[in-house]
């Protein structure tokens, strides 16, 4: 009940808005120029034609035949191509965001199973009001269905239908080459958990020792010791005594579970190899997927499909920076409050000199990303359409020292959300979180704000729970962005006087 709920609230908005835009704008607009004539194409059973402006694999144009097919079954034996109007293209991307929000649903669910039904549909119309993902539900750009595919196979991953969850991520990369990482992101935790449960259930007199270490390692502190009575002090203390000539294989054993992040991944490594021959065969669907995507790159001699010269891959480590900053302006109840800056100064002043150098070291590291690893793409410097073109221009190069000035932003901004993680998820998950932003981004020369959706969606579903009242407040904001943007690119629409046609401003 609760997914049909999700389903029709993100439905009142998504196809009145849908057929306004249509309407207003009839004809392909940016790269709907090349997207939905090549879909055309499909429709007309043409699969040898290719627009070699196109950059990424046919996995949208895929989704849309299946989705015509569905709505008007039986005329696909014939031909689709009156079929395949642009509304009627647009709207597959309609279909998906709605699907969007009910898998958004469901894997909160099955991450927090305590979370009420109704707080769960909350997140999820959430994630549907993201300004990048709600604007582009409505143009026929992969970005949506992109984001369905990778959701949909984490979903698969979390309910241990791994071959399910491996079809998926095929479908996800021919939507876009660079979700193979997000692919092999899920799969690499499905894997630690699965070696994790699987590890607990064949050496269960491990996992009771280790616990029983832990606690045997905990000394009480003068608080905790003035809680016993008097009569249990002695005895408490001849316990911490004794703890403290532990054997020395047990002193071995505590340092192999010893906390830090070397230690988990010393750890998870001895439990795979215990169970490792169960892991490979249960993950062997991932591993056709990335033997496929490796083939996919040998054979096309690179990643991008089409306009290559203008997208080569760069060293642009300063998207890292970007992508922190943008995440945690989107999330801004958690890592902009008052509280949350409090936190951070406090953790900061316990330990103070371990701290501050890290905080140097990424203060320092941002400046030579900032100074040497920043690109300026030339369809960046040239295309005033897009919102980018304004924030870099009038923002990052106000000054010549503007770039510098945000750099304590940049690095706040990537303190909060790493510190909000650490306390929902695992270490190794941090981590590799971190490594799949970097893979993603770091190559891409073009600052684009949809290359950042995939990943604001997983740190929205895996940060702390957020209250009813943040959640409304963060609905309330991303609600008035999306009329602001949506009113601009339908009524303040201008003109080239270098090239003919309307023009009208987008993400």
């Amino acid at each position: 009940m609760e997914r049909v709920m999700t389903a029709v609230a993100v439905s009142l908005w998504a196809i009145p808005i849908s057929i306004l835009v249509n309407r207003i704008v009839p004809q392909p607009y940016m790269d709907e120029i090349f997207h939905i004539p090549q879909a055309q194409q499909y429709c007309k059973g043409n699969f040898r034609s290719w627009d070699p402006m196109i950059t990424t694999p046919p996995g949208l144009y895929g989704l849309s035949l299946a989705y015509i097919a569905s709505l008007f079954p039986g005329k696909w034996l014939f031909n689709l191509s009156d079929l395949c109007t642009i509304p009627i293209l647009r709207s597959t991307n309609v279909v998906l965001a709605i699907l969007c929000s009910i898998l958004v649903r469901d894997i909160v669910m099955h991450l927090r199973p305590g979370m009420k039904e109704g707080k769960a549909t909350c997140y999820a119309i959430l994630v549907a009001l993201y300004p990048l993902h709600w604007f582009f539900t409505f143009l026929y750009y992969t970005d949506v269905a992109s984001l369905a595919a990778v959701l949909a196979t984490y979903l698969a991953c979390l309910k241990r239908q791994f071959w399910f969850s491996a079809m998926f991520g095929a479908v996800a990369v021919l939507c876009r080459q660079t979700n193979v990482i997000w692919v092999l992101f899920v799969s690499a935790n499905g894997a630690i958990c699965y070696v994790e449960d699987l590890y607990a259930k064949e050496h269960p007199y491990r996992e009771d020792y280790d616990f029983q270490m832990e606690k045997e390692k905990h000394v009480p502190t003068e608080k905790e010791m003035k809680a016993f009575p008097p009569n249990l002090r002695k005895r408490q203390k001849h316990i911490t005594a004794t703890s403290e000539v532990l054997s020395s294989n047990s002193r071995e054993r505590l340092l192999d579970h010893s906390p830090g992040l070397i230690g988990d991944i010393i750890a998870i490594c001895k439990k795979f190899w215990h169970v490792k021959w169960r892991v490979l065969i249960a993950f062997t669907p991932f591993a056709f997927v990335l033997a496929a995507f490796v083939a996919f790159v040998f054979l096309n001699k690179g990643i991008v499909l089409g306009a290559k010269e203008a997208h080569v891959v760069s060293p642009h480590f300063a998207q890292i920076l970007y992508f922190g900053l943008a995440s945690a302006a989107a999330m801004f109840p958690l890592h902009f409050s008052p509280s949350q800056v409090v936190q951070l100064f406090h953790l900061f002043a316990k330990n103070g000199s371990r701290r501050i150098l890290l905080f140097s070291v990424a203060f320092c590291l941002s400046a030579v990303w900032v100074k040497y690893f920043s690109i300026a793409h030339p369809y960046l410097l040239a295309d005033n359409r897009h919102y980018t073109f304004y924030i870099w221009r009038r923002l990052i190069q106000a000054h010549w020292s503007m770039k510098y000035a945000l750099i304590p932003l940049y690095v706040y901004s990537w303190f909060s959300i790493l510190t909000t993680l650490g306390k929902e998820q695992k270490r190794l998950w941090v981590l590799s979180f971190c490594i799949s932003v970097a893979l993603v981004l770091v190559p891409a020369p073009l600052i684009e704000f949809r290359y950042f959706t995939i990943p604001l969606v997983l740190l929205i579903i895996h940060s702390p729970i957020m209250s009813e009242r943040n959640l409304l407040l963060l609905s309330f904001v991303y609600s008035g962005v999306n009329a602001l943007t949506i009113g601009l690119f339908l009524f303040r629409p201008f003109h080239w006087a270098h090239e003919p046609g309307t023009q009208r401003f987008i993400w």
